[in-house]
């Protein structure tokens, strides 16, 4: 397989746009932090807000774990892309790899999270109401028999 110049280049906007999506996630996590920080000071400490905490930590660690390796993935391109100025052919392949791993990794991570945020949000929707555990199944279900009884 030969690499162009263009192929790493490729990437830059995909890596630039998930690097603005994970600092708004961070930021929102951040207001968050700050929001329970103020409650847990004035004496409210709660079960869930202490729950809360220890998702949050998670969640903001997977979050630097999935910038680093964001912005890791993007140093990879300008190196591949510095690789193949300087036709060194092979070592341009080993480094657009790396960058693909590593952005394959982000991601997983990202995904992670993702999960996280909604364990958090269960959660806090559990704290204003009695909620049973569903899944994508349940949902499709619960959503068809809503359907049904509207429907007669």
């Amino acid at each position: 397989m030969e690499i162009s110049f263009n192929t790493p280049a490729l990437l830059f906007p995909a890596i630039s746009l998930l690097l603005l999506a994970y600092t708004n996630r961070f930021l929102a996590l951040a207001n968050l932090v700050r929001k329970l920080h103020d409650e847990y000071i004035s004496g409210q400490k709660s079960k869930i807000i202490l729950h809360q905490i220890r998702s949050l930590r998670r969640r903001i660690n997977l979050i630097r774990y999935m910038q680093g390796l964001g912005v890791f993935s993007f140093l990879c391109c300008v190196a591949c892309m510095y690789s193949i100025y300087k036709e060194w052919n092979k070592a341009a392949e080993f480094i657009f790899a790396a960058s693909l791993l590593s952005l394959l990794a982000s991601l997983i991570f990202s995904l992670v999270e993702i999960i996280q945020s909604t364990n958090a949000i269960e959660l806090e929707l559990s704290d204003m109401e009695e909620l049973e555990k569903s899944n994508i199944f349940t949902d499709l279900m619960a959503g068809r028999g809503e359907k049904r009884d509207t429907d007669q």
